[in-house]
C-alpha cells in the first residue's frame, strides 16, 4: 500500500515538473491584462506609433474621432489612441512637445506651482528616430537630434523602479487616470484606469508589471480608443494625441 502511494506521488511530481507555467504561455499582452486597468502594449519595432496635436492646417485635432476621421482621409486605421499629456485652455501642450523632430512647445522648467503637473519630479516620454522609448525625469533631460516625439507631463510614476516618493498609499485623490512605462523589454505599455483610483495605487500597477520608469499623463478627461478590447471613446477635447496606425 505505502509503495503505491510513494508511485502516486512521484508520478504527479513528475506531470507537474512537465506542466508549462501560465506565465510562460501567455503572450506578452495576457499577461499585462488587469481587470480594474484598460491596458494596451506597443512594441515599436513592429507598430507604429506616432504623436498628434494639430492638422496640416494648423487645427488641433482635439477629439480622437477627429483624428480619426483626418487619418481616413489619408488612407490610414487608427488602431489605438489616448490623449497625451496635459495642456492649457487653448490645448497647447503644457511642457515639451517634439513632433517628426521638430520642437512644438518649449522644455516647461517650472517647479514651484500648483497642480499635478509640476509633482516634482514630472518627466518626458519621448522616441527616437531608431525606434526605442525612453521616460525620464525632466532634469534628466538633455536635447537630442534623434527624438522624434516627445511629450512632457508630471508627476512621474516610478523612477529607477520605485514609486513617486510623494505619492501616498490609501490616498482618497481618486480620478480616472492614464499613464505611460517602459516594460523591461523594451516595449510601450499604455493604461488607463476603468474606475477612480489614487496616484499610489496607479503607480503600483507600472511597478508590478517590471517598468522602471513611468509617466502620467493625466486625469478625470482621459480616453482612450481601443476597439480591440472594445472600448471606443471618440470624445476628448485634448491637446497631443498618442496614436498608433496602420496603412489600410
Amino acid at each position: 500500500m505505502i509503495y503505491k502511494q510513494a508511485i502516486s506521488v512521484l508520478c504527479l511530481v513528475i506531470m507537474t515538473l512537465h506542466l508549462p507555467s501560465c506565465s510562460s504561455t501567455l503572450k506578452p499582452e495576457q499577461q499585462i491584462e488587469n481587470p480594474q486597468m484598460l491596458s494596451y502594449v506597443v512594441n515599436l519595432k513592429q507598430q507604429h506609433l506616432e504623436f498628434y496635436w494639430k492638422n496640416d492646417s494648423g487645427q488641433i485635432y482635439g477629439s480622437i474621432k477627429q483624428l480619426r476621421e483626418e487619418l481616413n482621409q489619408t488612407h490610414k486605421k487608427l488602431i489605438f489612441a489616448m490623449n497625451g499629456g496635459m495642456y492649457t485652455k487653448s490645448q497647447k501642450p503644457l511642457g515639451l512637445y517634439i513632433e517628426n523632430g521638430q520642437t512644438k512647445t518649449k522644455l516647461n522648467q517650472v517647479k514651484n506651482a500648483y497642480g499635478n503637473f509640476y509633482l516634482q519630479p514630472n518627466g518626458i516620454f519621448y522616441l527616437t528616430n531608431n525606434k526605442m522609448a525612453h521616460i525620464i525625469t525632466t532634469s534628466d533631460y538633455r536635447k537630442r537630434s534623434n527624438i522624434e516625439y516627445a511629450t512632457q507631463s508630471g508627476p512621474m510614476l516610478i523612477i529607477d523602479g520605485n514609486i513617486h516618493p510623494k505619492l501616498k498609499k490609501g490616498s482618497s485623490n481618486l480620478h480616472i487616470r492614464n499613464g505611460v512605462g517602459i516594460l523591461p523589454n523594451g516595449n510601450v505599455l499604455f493604461a488607463m484606469s476603468k474606475s477612480k483610483i489614487n496616484f499610489y495605487d496607479f503607480a503600483s500597477f507600472f511597478k508590478n508589471k517590471g517598468c522602471q520608469n513611468a509617466l502620467y499623463l493625466d486625469g478625470f478627461v482621459c480616453k482612450t480608443y481601443l476597439p480591440k478590447k472594445q472600448w471606443s471613446q471618440l470624445g476628448g477635447n485634448f491637446g497631443v494625441i498618442i496614436a498608433e496606425t496602420k496603412r489600410k
